[in-house]
C-alpha cells in the first residue's frame, strides 16, 4: 500500500485550502479577504487571512474541485465539535453524479459520538483537539469532487486542507464510504454495514459507534462477509469470532483491575469508551475501528456486510440485544459509484 519514499514519481503535488482553493501553482496565500482577514489587517496578503470558511446553514460548500487523472493523499480538517455529526462530506469520482463517499463527518474521522477521542492508526488519526487526518488514498481517472453539507441551523466555521497529486492512476479502484444506523436494532436482526454492492473491489474497513442499550456484556456478535452470491445461499463465506475479536481485542477489553480499555493500534483500535456519568449519559458507548489494509477482504461481484449485537442471558444463552449501531463501511471498488443507503438526514445522525 505505501509505496516507496525513495523512488521517484512522474505526478505533481497540489493542495487545496481555503488559501488556494483551487490548488493551481503559485495559487497560495494571495486572498484579500477571509475568516482572518481582520486579524490580519496590519499585515495584509499573505498572512492568513483566509484560513478558514463559513458554510451557511442547509448550505453545502466545495471543499475541492480537481480536474483530469490524480489522488488524494492526504486530508486535514477540523471544526467545532457540534458539527461533527451535522456536516456530511461526500465525494465524486470521474465526473459520477452520485457519490461514492457519503458520511457525517465525525464518523468517517472516527468521531461518531461527538466527543474527542485520540485516533492513532495508520488510516485515520485524530489528534488534540480534533485535528483530523485522513491517509486513505483516494485515486481518480477523470476529475474529483468533495463537498460538506451543512444540515444544521448555525453556520459552520472549517479549517481545511486536501493535498493530492495530479497524473496517472494505472489500475486503481475509487474509494467508497457509506454510513448506516440502526437506533435501536430490531430484534434479533443483524446491523446492516453494505448491502447490494455490485462490482470488483476489497472491503478495506469499518468504523462502528455502538451504543449499549442493556445492562451486562454486549460484544458476543460476528460479523459476516457475503462475497459473490453468498446471500442467495443464506450463508457468508467470512464469518467472524465475535465483536471484540474483530477489532483485535479480547475478552471483553476487559485488563483485570481496570475494565475497558482503550486501545489505538495502526489498523484496529478501541480508542473511545464513554461512560455513564450518572446526569445525562445514560448507557456506555464505544467507538471502534477495523481497517483491512494488510488484509483486504477481495470480491469479484457482489459484497453484502452485516454484524450481530449478541450478549448473555441466564443459563448461558445468548441473547439478541437493541442496541444504538452505527457505521462507516471503507471499500474500494472498480467504479465511481454503487447502490447506497439513502442520504442521512438530522434527526437520524442526533446523538442520543
Amino acid at each position: 500500500m505505501h509505496r516507496d519514499i525513495a523512488a521517484l514519481r512522474e505526478t505533481e503535488t497540489r493542495s487545496i485550502s481555503p488559501e488556494n482553493p483551487t490548488g493551481e501553482r503559485g495559487g497560495g496565500a494571495r486572498a484579500t479577504d477571509g475568516t482572518g482577514a481582520a486579524a490580519a489587517r496590519d499585515l495584509g496578503v499573505g498572512w492568513k487571512v483566509s484560513p478558514s470558511v463559513a458554510i451557511a446553514p442547509h448550505s453545502t460548500y466545495d471543499l475541492a474541485q480537481i480536474a483530469g487523472p490524480g489522488r488524494i493523499t492526504h486530508i486535514w480538517l477540523t471544526t467545532h465539535t457540534s458539527n461533527w455529526r451535522r456536516l456530511l462530506l461526500r465525494a465524486y469520482w470521474d465526473g459520477a453524479q452520485e457519490p461514492a463517499v457519503e458520511v457525517p463527518v465525525g464518523d468517517f474521522f472516527g468521531q461518531g459520538w461527538g466527543q474527542f477521542a485520540q485516533v492513532n492508526s495508520a488510516m485515520i488519526a485524530v489528534n488534540p483537539h480534533g485535528g483530523f487526518n485522513s491517509y486513505w488514498p483516494m485515486p481518480f481517472a477523470d476529475g474529483a469532487r468533495l463537498t460538506l453539507e451543512n444540515l444544521s441551523d448555525d453556520e459552520a466555521i472549517v479549517y481545511f486542507q486536501v493535498t493530492y497529486e495530479i497524473g496517472e492512476q494505472p489500475g486503481s479502484a475509487r474509494l467508497h464510504a457509506q454510513w448506516r444506523r440502526s437506533n435501536p436494532l430490531p430484534e434479533a436482526s443483524p446491523h446492516v454495514l453494505l448491502e447490494g454492492v455490485q462490482g470488483r473491489g476489497h472491503y478495506a474497513g469499518t468504523y462502528l459507534a455502538w451504543g449499549v442499550n442493556s445492562s451486562g456484556w454486549w460484544g458476543e456478535g460476528e460479523i459476516k462477509f457475503y462475497l459473490d452470491g453468498d446471500q442467495a445461499g443464506g450463508h457468508p463465506t467470512i464469518c467472524g469470532t465475535g465483536t471484540e475479536d474483530y477489532v483485535g481485542g479480547a475478552w471483553n477489553f476487559d485488563v483485570p483491575g481496570q475494565g475497558y480499555t482503550m486501545f489505538s493500534t495502526p489498523y484496529l483500535g478501541m480508542p473511545q469508551v464513554i461512560r455513564p456519568d450518572g446526569l445525562y449519559r445514560s448507557q456506555q458507548r464505544f467507538g471502534m475501528y477495523r481497517w483491512h489494509v494488510p488484509d483486504p477482504i477481495t470480491f469479484r461481484s457482489e459484497l453484502a456486510v452485516d454484524i450481530q449485537a449478541l450478549g448473555w442471558r441466564s443459563g448461558g444463552r445468548y441473547l439478541p440485544l437493541r442496541d444504538d449501531i452505527a457505521s462507516v463501511a471503507f471499500f474500494y471498488l472498480d467504479r465511481p459509484s454503487t447502490r447506497r443507503p439513502p442520504s442521512p438526514v438530522a434527526d437520524a445522525l442526533e446523538i442520543l
